[in-house]
């Protein structure tokens, strides 16, 4: 029997209360900037909001955030550069970091036995 999914639980948060572990990983998935991945929805009192969306292994985010906050808040990041794109080194920086941790996971290469080829040929 197959096992259903459980799907992930939704989070809403500001930008500010982000840890700096899932702010890195979301530079990662939008290295050019938010405001143009931003996503509308009615909240809980019928407003109607905008939210970068973005998923996580655990969690899937909605981060509240209009345009205009988008916009300044990769104005301020160091991370980004004058054009509003996430800088090579930090990238770079991030990718390796983020990289480590699902090579944790991964069973390594085992070393090539140099008689298999032989053998065959017995």
């Amino acid at each position: 029997m197959a096992k259903a999914l459980t799907p992930k639980p939704r989070v809403i948060k500001d930008y500010s209360a982000l840890t700096e572990e899932i702010l890195e990983q979301i530079k990662l998935a939008y290295p050019y900037g938010f405001s143009e991945n931003l996503i509308s929805y009615t909240n809980k009192d019928g407003l109607q909001v905008s939210a970068l969306p973005f998923e996580a292994e655990d969690k899937y985010y909605l981060v509240r955030m209009t345009v205009k906050q988008a916009n300044k808040i990769i104005e301020d990041d160091e991370d980004y550069d004058d054009d509003g794109n996430l800088r090579d080194d930090v990238k770079e920086e991030y990718e390796e970091k983020y990289d480590e941790d699902a090579d944790a996971d991964e069973i390594p290469d085992e070393p090539a036995d140099e008689d298999a080829g032989e053998r065959e040929n017995d």
